[in-house]
């Protein structure tokens, strides 16, 4: 295909026991669509044409759209795009247990952090080793991406309008307007933010490999947003921004253009939620979008969390309901670290992202509601539940666990809360991770015969990981989840053993 750059980059669109619908992301500067052609082996070919998402200046972004017929087996499927070079990813068999992998924080929110990193995409590398290992069972059927798959937060000193305007009284930023002027820097922004990070060797030979599910988090907008003062998450220059930011996060990340809903979306469109169900055989994949309709009251409205609800009821005979919450559920209550980080100086980037934290005081109720919802699916529907978080810059293990109803199966009254970030992200300050360690071993009781905890690492002593990380999550046989977190290799290149948890389903 004249003209590309960037891509392809594949999306899940949706699946069946017979059938699996993939997207193919491309950017060209040519105005024409070139034709798809993707083939399984003993199939013929089918030829594709692309359809337009969005146009920048010269650029156009196409999504091919792909279905394809599911074997009894694991099958790899080959494809090209105009004149790319062929590649391939795999398709699950119709009885075959998935294996995802799961990444999040996909960049730096701090220039300096990256004067701390050597290899910065060592770990989108080592997923690449995981993903093609013949030792392995087969390559990874699905990539999730939790949140923060790029970082908008430089736009603050790059983008000069933008700057100058941050730079305002609150109200002079309040009372000013998102001027065409700024639109158009914002909208260069965002466009090369995504062509820059995304086509990078590394995280582009994935992103071409596995077809993604994506949901965002607050950089993909930019640093905490839905967690400002309520006149500046409503003025005219926040609002400019984030609708810009939407419009590429949906192309991008979701492949979908602003007019048309994603095939797996909860809520009607026209919604501003974007949360997402999947129907994977025994398993049903949740993605909560936690960014829409955040407020500083708010996660999200009694609208979407009914919609969430009513896609659960529809889900039976599944052994585990897998939830992709950007910001995790279980975490230590920061109540004491935001009163002391308040009195520290250089912490306030991390301030403000206890803000976001379920566990803040304006988001427990909403919490509560949320873990109770969970723990009465699980119990009557007799399905795990599980829960996949990034956002934080650690790797962890907590639970929830309820002794409400005795004679309930034990695996459906515990929730395991699995966090892994960042694929790129450094971890936080030594005394960040200090404080985690030290309110780590909290029991919270979260109600009446419900507590949630942190749990110690598996095959440590020590309840966070430091080293940047990525997760797989891999079925068996027997409908059990192996969660395996990957760490940063060794100053020499060698690749840690992963530590590894098993998630039984309910009997």
């Amino acid at each position: 295909m004249a003209g590309m750059t960037l891509g392809p980059i594949l999306s899940l669109r949706g699946s069946t026991e017979t059938e699996w619908r993939v997207s193919a992301l491309t950017i060209t500067q040519d105005p024409a669509s070139s034709n798809g052609q993707h083939e399984t082996p003993g199939q013929p070919a089918v030829t594709s044409t692309g359809s337009r998402l969005l146009e920048y200046r010269e650029n156009t972004l196409w999504r091919h759209d792909w279905l394809i017929s599911r074997g009894p087996q694991d099958q790899e499927v080959s494809y090209t795009i105009g004149d790319s070079p062929s590649r391939t990813f795999v398709v699950p068999g119709k009885t075959t247990p998935l294996r995802f992998a799961y990444a999040s924080c996909n960049g730096f929110s701090n220039p300096k952090d990256m004067k701390r990193i050597r290899n910065k995409n060592a770990l989108w590398f080592d997923m690449a080793e995981k993903h093609r290992n013949p030792s392995r069972l087969s390559p990874f059927h699905v990539l999730l991406m939790g949140g923060d798959q790029v970082y908008a937060d430089s736009m603050w000193e790059t983008v000069k309008l933008i700057k100058d305007w941050a730079s305002k009284s609150r109200k002079q930023q309040v009372a000013a307007r998102f001027t065409s002027s700024m639109q158009d820097k914002v909208e260069e922004f965002y466009f090369s933010l995504y062509r820059d990070r995304w086509s990078q060797l590394e995280p582009a030979d994935m992103l071409a490999s596995i077809p993604t599910v994506m949901m965002w988090d607050d950089h993909d907008i930019f640093d905490g947003w839905g967690s400002y003062p309520k006149e500046l998450q409503n003025c005219d220059v926040y609002q400019g921004i984030y609708q810009v930011a939407r419009r590429y996060f949906q192309a991008f990340q979701l492949q979908i253009p602003p007019d048309e809903p994603h095939p797996m979306s909860l809520l009607d469109h026209g919604s501003q939620n974007l949360s997402m169900g999947f129907d994977l055989q025994t398993m049903a994949l949740l993605v909560l979008d936690m960014r829409s309709e955040r407020t500083l009251d708010t996660v999200m409205r009694d609208e979407s969390w009914n919609a969430v609800e009513e896609w659960m009821q529809g889900q039976n005979y599944k052994k585990h309901l897998v939830i992709m919450a950007s910001i995790p559920v279980v975490h230590p209550d920061f109540g004491l670290m935001e009163s002391v980080l308040g009195f520290l100086p250089g912490q306030q980037e991390l301030e403000d992202d206890l803000k976001d934290h379920w566990t803040s005081r304006t988001h427990k109720t909403e919490r509560l509601r949320f873990i109770h919802r969970l723990l009465r699916f699980a119990r009557e529907k007799n399905c795990r539940v599980t829960l996949i978080s990034g956002d934080v810059h650690v790797g962890a293990t907590g639970i929830i666990e309820s002794k409400r109803v005795p004679d309930a199966d034990r695996n459906s009254q515990v929730i395991n809360q699995l966090t892994s970030s960042g694929i790129v992200h450094p971890a936080p300050p030594g005394i960040a991770l200090f404080f985690l360690e030290k309110t780590g071993d909290a029991v919270e009781e979260v109600d009446r015969d419900v507590i949630a905890r942190m749990l110690e690492f598996p095959g440590t002593r020590q309840r966070f990981i430091s080293g940047r990380n990525w997760l797989g999550l891999e079925g068996d046989k027997k409908d059990r989840l192996w969660a395996c977190w990957y760490l940063e290799p060794d100053i020499a290149g060698i690749s840690q053993p992963p530590y590894t948890k098993v998630i039984h389903p309910c009997g």
